[in-house]
């Protein structure tokens, strides 16, 4: 079976990663530009989400097929975590991540122009009634939801042809909760190629906010990960079981 080059997955995955900033975290400027002075609402929420939901879904039946499309660094490390890719490919693939995420946002400027920037170019933050803690437990439980949805749809005996519309579904559904907590990253590369944009063009930048958003997002993805592994692992051992159980009579005789 024909496999794309190494090189041509990490350009994958850098255009999945810009395409994913530009729709999805330029949809929150955008809202708010459009809006104007009009207060921000639930069902400017539901847009923002779907957004998300459609880039993510139109990206993985786009680039799905040469690099798995991946576009997000803490389920790659989940996926490289359970042995589902191997480690080599690990720094490459995050690397092409965070700089489509930073080309993402650069794009954002340059069709909206500052003004972007001055309604916060979509960077991810969460305001002084939430938390650290809050916004780290909000973040994990977030990017877990996604990556358990993540790695079932990718699992052979899912069904065909519906991974695509599964994990962008669950974006939507995991935005619409927690975006008023966090923004609801629920991606490391998201969070930091905005950040990085931001601080290049002067936006307002909460850098403390960071370790937050990059530990809860790959302890949340790599968690849930291990569990999905975990429970088929229990599956297999219980099916090897009663296959034993059934032999058993015959080795006998």
């Amino acid at each position: 079976m024909e496999e794309n080059t190494y090189s041509q997955k990490l350009l994958a995955e850098l255009l999945g990663t810009a395409m994913l900033v530009f729709i999805g975290v330029g949809s929150v400027p955008a809202t708010l530009i459009v809006n104007g002075k009009a207060p921000f609402t639930f069902a400017d929420l539901g847009m923002i989400s779907l957004a998300f939901a459609t880039v993510v879904i139109a990206m993985i039946y786009a680039i799905g097929h040469i690099s798995g499309c991946q576009i997000n660094p803490a389920i790659t490390l989940a996926l490289a975590t359970t042995g589902k890719m191997p480690w080599r490919d690990v720094p490459g693939y995050m690397a092409a991540q965070v700089l489509g995420a930073f080309l993402g946002a650069l794009a954002i400027i340059g069709v909206l122009g500052h003004q972007a920037v001055t309604v916060g170019l979509g960077i991810a933050s969460y305001g002084p009634q939430v938390s650290a803690g809050q916004a780290f437990f909000a973040e994990a439980v977030g990017t877990a939801i996604l990556a358990f949805v993540v790695f079932g749809a990718i699992d052979r005996r899912s069904a065909g042809g519906f991974a695509g519309l599964a994990i962008g579904l669950a974006v939507f559904a995991v935005i619409m909760v927690v975006g008023p907590a966090t923004s609801s990253a629920i991606n490391p590369a998201r969070v930091v190629g905005p950040m990085l944009v931001g601080q290049v063009f002067d936006g307002t930048v909460h850098w403390s906010q960071l370790p937050v958003y990059l530990i809860a997002d790959i302890v949340g993805a790599v968690a849930a990960g291990v569990l999905y592994v975990a429970l088929n692992a229990r599956r297999r051992t219980a099916t090897a079981t009663a296959t034993d159980a059934t032999a058993e009579p015959v080795a006998a005789a």
